[in-house]
């Protein structure tokens, strides 16, 4: 589930899925943060993305300060894409530091 497809399908969906449940029913939080959450496991699911912690990419949003809901659907260009590429950048990098480790254990990841 942390392998490259997962990880940017994973968090920018749900990036995407947070902003516009925050954009339809930003006025009820606990609805909004509800919608994004389940909507956001629902479309990894189907996509083939799946990846935990883009649940709490999408409820950030949704529960984030009023700076944070003002990005609008810039949050999910600078935070969440620029986030997630730095840490596969690290990943790559760390786990391909020694010939016993390799990242991502398919090489072919970008394929269904």
């Amino acid at each position: 589930m942390a392998q490259p497809r997962n990880l940017l399908g994973g968090h920018v969906l749900s990036a995407l899925i947070g902003v516009t449940a925050q954009k339809l029913v930003g006025g009820e939080m606990w609805l909004a943060s509800a919608l994004a959450v389940a909507l956001s496991s629902v479309v990894m699911q189907i996509t083939k993305t799946l990846h935990p912690p883009g649940g709490a990419t999408a409820l950030i949003v949704t529960v984030g300060s009023e700076q944070l809901k003002a990005l609008g659907c810039w949050y999910v260009l600078l935070p969440a894409l620029v986030g997630v590429l730095l840490l596969l950048a690290v990943a790559l990098v760390s786990n391909n530091i020694t010939a016993t480790h390799s990242y991502p254990t398919n090489k072919y990841w970008y394929t269904v």
